[in-house]
């Protein structure tokens, strides 16, 4: 008989929303479709146990034995009801586990071996080569407010679609249960979930970027009072079923709905997915004392071989890898969750502990550590969308090695200068082609990212691709405009969005993962960083970097980056100096920024490269006129929106003047040594 925890409180039932988001929850669409209600009565118990003895053999069945919580049996019980799959195996991380799960792949076609022992190969359909936000969508309910740069439906359209397409999809398929956490096991930030999938390669994916700890959940899950629950199908995979495609987000209930696609970033709902469920539990559970952020985490040596460890954001393919890596110590890449203790220390842990790389321009250059794991044995690797060929090694762009001239790409079957129908030349692979590794692969990796406490964080940077207006580096003059360069980040839009063109807007880095109003995330933004817990000797440093800035916005005709790859680490460098007051900086209206013999020397000590004065004053000038509009239409676009903005205005309208008391002294550009 399958035991009930009876210390679980009630409100877990219904989820974080009665608690957090003061709505009223709609009924869960898994009990709707499933027919299994939210009870802890024996009857409903026995319910689930006869779902599972009806779909699982024996050897499955005394796996899910061993899960005690009403709440997760009964979401597994609907999960089975609603999708009806062939048969299920339960994931419960041993080493036979796992390896089912890589055989199951590669049976289904969904992963191919490559040269090298344990890497492999997907391929998404073509069309699906990104996050399809055109059809990700918020379940709401009357009175629910929703981020107005997200997608919404209602729960009634919303469950008939679910509904139409989700039930019976796993037929003749294997329904693999995971049970993850997202995060080291036992700290405050961390999150148990569930990935329910027919998908082996996003099975496969979640075992190398997640946690599984099927030997602890029910601990975790008493622990955390919560559990996220992801379920997934990619159906017939075919390119006519993507129109129908869909991912479903019920913030009520913490659970993600997908069908009919197979990128990760679509499937894989443990990350962007949950993610935006984290960013509810911090903005509206745990106001100004806990964070959710599209941040990596990396360690940053400092004289005497201190370690001050970063944070930073930054949109999805704008270098967010790549600066990580450039650490001394590697937590993570992508997400992380933070919290501030009693004694004002902001503690940061990686919700993951593996990456989801973007392989365009990983080269040997910029990118020696992930290289190094991406071509020798030894690490298990799947490559998706890259071009393989006929001696089954994969090949992308910017590599710079020598590519072959044909092989079998995203596309199909690929020949160096062939045409789309639309005339324009097929690359050799998709500028959002990826790679999937385990972070202990890497030869930077650090210890701490297991580490429960997290590590003490003491600077958070933001960035995205600027290729005309801020300088490479700059440090807030306090914490609450550092929110404000958080919250006016500007990028161009790049290949991790279906159909997504042009400049623009991206606050936090995060604007696509946060559920709620955008006012509400920004208040607690400044509610963090602001608290009076944080003594004067621990106030983080808040700073924007930009390594995109090019030629031809400083006075060339090149659209060449103004830089290199490498430089990134100076950056980190000098924050790392700045953080400890060992630097000198000059003011200016939108923050600090280096001088020139500080990065001279530091260029030459950290990179051994010379760092002309010529290149300084091209990278640090401020051409204020474009700084002065990119204030302006920050403050258009957020009076467009619902809620409280006024600090953030009052910040945004005291750079500009400061900006134009600049140009009536010296012009529309000032060099560092005018200031």
């Amino acid at each position: 008989m399958i035991k009930i925890n009876s210390l679980l409180p009630k409100i877990f039932k219904r989820g974080l929303k009665e608690t957090m988001l003061n709505n009223n929850t709609g009924t869960d669409i898994g009990e709707i479709l499933g027919g299994t209600k939210s009870s802890e009565s024996s009857e409903t118990l026995k319910q689930c146990s006869e779902i599972f003895k009806t779909y699982m053999d024996d050897t499955q069945y005394s796996k899910i034995n061993k899960i005690q919580n009403s709440e997760v049996l009964i979401k597994i019980a609907n999960a089975i009801s609603i999708c009806k799959p062939d048969s299920i195996f339960i994931n419960t991380g041993s080493k036979e586990d796992k390896q089912f799960v890589r055989d199951l792949a590669i049976k289904n076609g969904e992963e191919s071996p490559l040269l090298i022992n344990d890497h492999t190969i997907h391929f998404d359909l073509e069309k699906e080569q990104g996050r399809i936000i055109d059809r990700t969508y918020y379940i709401t309910d009357p009175g629910d407010h929703v981020n107005t740069l997200a997608n919404q439906m209602d729960r009634g359209k919303a469950t008939q679609e679910i509904k139409e397409n989700l039930s019976g999809i796993m037929g003749n398929m294997t329904m693999v249960i995971g049970f993850y956490i997202r995060g080291p096991i036992g700290a405050f930030g961390s999150n148990p979930a569930l990935e329910i999938t027919s998908s082996a390669y996003v099975a496969h994916s979640a075992d190398i970027l997640y946690r599984n700890i099927f030997s602890v959940f029910n601990k975790e899950v008493t622990r955390a009072n919560h559990f996220f629950t992801n379920i997934h199908s990619q159906g017939l995979n075919r390119p006519e079923d993507l129109p129908n495609a869909r991912v479903f987000m019920d913030r009520g209930h913490q659970t993600t709905y997908s069908f009919n696609c197979t990128y990760a970033g679509n499937t894989l709902l443990l990350k962007k997915g949950n993610h935006r469920f984290a960013v509810d539990k911090a903005v509206y559970g745990n106001r100004g004392k806990e964070l959710s952020e599209h941040m990596f985490i990396t360690g940053i040596k400092g004289p005497g071989n201190r370690v001050t460890w970063c944070a930073g954001a930054a949109p999805s393919g704008c270098g967010k890898t790549t600066t990580a890596m450039t650490g001394d110590l590697f937590v993570g890449d992508d997400l992380a969750q933070m919290w501030l203790e009693s004694n004002g220390d902001i503690q940061s842990i990686n919700p993951e502990c593996g990456i989801f790389g973007i392989l365009e321009n990983v080269n040997s250059e910029g990118d020696p550590l992930l290289i190094d794991v991406l071509r020798h044995p030894g690490s298990e690797v799947i490559f998706s969308n890259v071009l393989i060929d006929d001696k089954k090694t994969p090949y992308w762009d910017g590599s710079l090695e020598k590519q072959p001239e044909k092989g079998f790409n995203f596309h199909g079957e690929w020949e160096n200068g062939m045409t789309d129908n639309n005339g324009i030349e097929i690359p050799i692979s998709h500028p959002n082609a990826r790679c999937t590794v385990a972070s202990t692969a890497l030869k930077n990796y650090s210890e701490d990212a297991e580490n429960e406490k997290g590590v003490t964080t003491k600077i958070f940077t933001y960035s995205g691709r600027d290729s005309d207006t801020m300088p490479p580096v700059w440090a807030a003059k306090n914490p609450f405009h550092g929110v404000s360069i958080g919250a006016c980040i500007v990028s161009k839009a790049t290949a991790t969005e279906v159909g997504a063109t042009g400049v623009k807007r991206a606050p936090f880095a995060n604007a696509p993962f946060i559920p709620g109003a955008l006012s509400d995330y920004i208040t607690a933004q400044f509610e963090f960083f602001g608290n009076k817990l944080i003594p004067e000797n621990k106030k983080p440093v808040l700073a924007g970097l930009n390594y995109f800035l090019t030629h031809k916005a400083r006075g060339g005709t090149s659209e060449e980056l103004l830089g290199e790859k490498k430089d990134v680490k100076v950056w980190l460098s000098w924050l790392e100096r700045y953080a400890h007051n060992e630097v000198k900086y000059i003011k200016t209206p939108v923050g600090n920024i280096p001088a020139y013999n500080d990065l001279k020397d530091l260029f030459k000590t950290i990179i051994n490269k010379e760092y002309p004065l010529e290149l300084y004053n091209k990278q640090f000038s401020l051409y204020l006129d474009n700084i002065t509009a990119r204030i302006e239409m920050q403050i258009t676009a957020y009076t467009k929106e619902q809620g409280d903005f006024e600090k953030l205005f009052d910040i945004l309208k005291e750079q500009k003047q400061g900006l134009l008391k600049l140009k009536k002294e010296f012009g529309s550009i000032v060099t560092p040594d005018q200031l």
